[in-house]
């Protein structure tokens, strides 16, 4: 893959201090460790065992056995979140982690049908989220939007519901649309209608494609969604005439390196092809995916690309750049973290 790692390197710039857009982190997966624990005693939850220890658990999700165990374990997280307090915990601690690792923009990925039960519908549940990300921003400095995501295991039509519950909060910070969950189920084309009612209402188009299957994914994300990013995408990297159309059409693909290992995608970091895409031209936004299972958060993604791949601070400077040019950052906010960036890497490490 044209992987360069280990590289010796000398008086290394601070990777906080790089400023950086954060552009694939999802709900309940962004949450603090100690946080779970907290709430499950609040609530009265019984965690499985793999959540209460001190190391993220073990994870293998490239057969179906092995996502379903992820998945119990993300499921049995989210049922900690009960109510607006803990809504609004979760996205303070969210922001204030990303602000600790240099982010000055946070797009935050949530399938508010998840929470719908406790917190009283959709349309109250959504309100919750933006109020608290309203707060988040206000009181952290940090630029917060949201990503409402569909789930491919749900029928095609509880998608166009939640597209069209996201185009009805585009004026209250709904920046975009997401698909998750296994994209080994489901075709991406079951989901084109969701996704035009998405992009008709201003919306930007980012589902998961590319992770646990091959390039074919990464194709019908674009030929049948229209996607503008791509989650993952690191599959891509197997086709080389895929990856010259992500770079013609500068998609950005967010790519999240510690994930990846953990669940099994790849075995090893200096495995995960950043250095194919990024010498292709592929535009890349790292990101921490779900900190909460995988154990590290945005900073050590830029770690990763430094110590596995051999990216040197005008490179990794470069990798910050592209998440800011793939964000829906407006203009200013763009302006600001473009400067930071060429400030990061004009002063002395």
């Amino acid at each position: 893959m044209g992987v360069r790692q280990d590289r010796p390197m000398e008086r290394v710039r601070d990777l906080t201090k790089l400023p950086k857009a954060h552009l694939h982190l999802h709900f309940t997966g962004s949450m603090r460790p100690q946080t779970l624990l907290e709430l499950a005693d609040k609530h009265g939850v019984r965690l499985p065992e793999a959540l209460t220890g001190a190391e993220p658990p073990e994870l293998r999700a490239t057969d179906e056995r092995g996502w379903f165990r992820f998945q119990r374990l993300y499921d049995a997280a989210r049922n900690c979140l009960r109510d607006e307090e803990d809504i609004r915990r979760l996205v303070r601690e969210a922001a204030e982690e990303d602000v600790r690792d240099g982010s000055g923009w946070l797009e935050i990925q949530v399938d508010p049908t998840s929470y719908a039960p406790r917190l009283g519908g959709l349309i109250p549940t959504m309100e919750v989220i933006l109020d608290a990300v309203d707060s988040a921003a206000r009181e952290t400095g940090l630029g917060i939007r949201v990503l409402v995501a569909a789930n491919r295991m749900k029928h095609p039509l509880d998608a166009r519901t939640l597209a069209r519950l996201a185009v009805r909060y585009a004026d209250r910070g709904v920046v975009g649309f997401g698909l998750s969950n296994d994209e080994r189920r489901g075709m991406a084309r079951d989901f084109d209608r969701a996704f035009a009612i998405a992009r008709e209402g201003g919306l930007l188009a980012a589902p998961h494609g590319g992770e646990l299957t091959g390039p074919t994914s990464v194709r019908d994300c674009l030929d049948d969604l229209e996607a503008t990013r791509i989650g993952h995408g690191v599959r891509a990297a197997e086709d080389a005439r895929l990856l010259r159309r992500l770079a013609e059409r500068q998609i950005t693909c967010e790519v999240c390196p510690s994930s990846n290992v953990a669940l099994g995608v790849f075995d090893k970091p200096e495995e995960v092809p950043l250095r194919t895409m990024f010498d292709a031209g592929v535009p890349l936004a790292l990101g921490a995916d779900d900190p909460l299972l995988f154990g590290s958060r945005l900073a050590a993604q830029y770690e990763i690309a430094r110590r596995h791949h051999g990216f040197d601070d005008a490179e990794l400077a470069e990798l910050a750049r592209q998440s800011v040019r793939g964000s829906a950052a407006p203009p200013e906010v763009r302006s600001r973290l473009l400067a930071g960036v060429d400030t990061w890497l004009s002063t002395p490490a």
